[in-house]
């Protein structure tokens, strides 16, 4: 999936005690428009997610072309992440909003979890969603960021370039084309 360019997003939530928790998390997508729900898939033995089921909610903070550190920083697991950026956390949000890295906030509850081998899908009804400005999306894919104006001329890895390469024995004949 690394050729497969997506969005970056944070989910971040609070726990009892309210200590911020939170994540980079690329796969993201929009399951239905009524109600409005989402879906993100989050690795099972993750930290975030333990608080996010046991709290039944979450703020998914979709990243804007500047904010590679945000994503980086959470992406790392760095125990100090919350102190090292700005966030606010408003009346009745599922989540800690990134007031200076998300261009946009989903505030979702959890309506919905199916595990699956070593991730667990979870999906959430929006319940409100908070516009801050209007950047282009921080965009991920062939193991780089890149920006939407960028994303046109990244080139592809070289098994798209030469497809014969990426071609299992025998593809040519009817058979399967593997990549990556």
């Amino acid at each position: 999936m690394a050729a497969f360019p997506t969005g970056v997003s944070i989910v971040t939530t609070l726990d009892s005690d309210t200590v911020p928790h939170g994540l980079t998390c690329s796969s993201v997508a929009s399951v239905a428009l009524e109600p409005p729900t989402v879906l993100v898939c989050v690795r099972s033995a993750s930290p975030t997610l333990a608080v996010v089921l046991r709290q039944g909610a979450f703020a998914l903070n979709l990243l804007h072309e500047r904010a590679r550190g945000a994503s980086d920083l959470f992406a790392s697991g760095a125990p100090d992440r919350f102190e090292r950026i700005e966030w606010r956390l408003p009346l009745g949000a599922g989540g800690p909003h990134l007031t200076a890295d998300a261009h946009a906030v989903a505030d979702c509850a959890v309506v919905r979890t199916i595990g699956f081998g070593d991730h667990t899908a979870v999906f959430a009804e929006v319940r409100r969603v908070t516009v801050r400005e209007d950047p282009q999306p921080l965009l991920y894919g062939l193991r780089r960021y890149a920006q939407w104006s960028q994303a046109a001329s990244i080139p592809p890895p070289a098994a798209l370039l030469d497809p014969a390469a990426a071609l299992s024995p025998g593809a040519a004949e009817g058979g399967t084309r593997v990549v990556g």
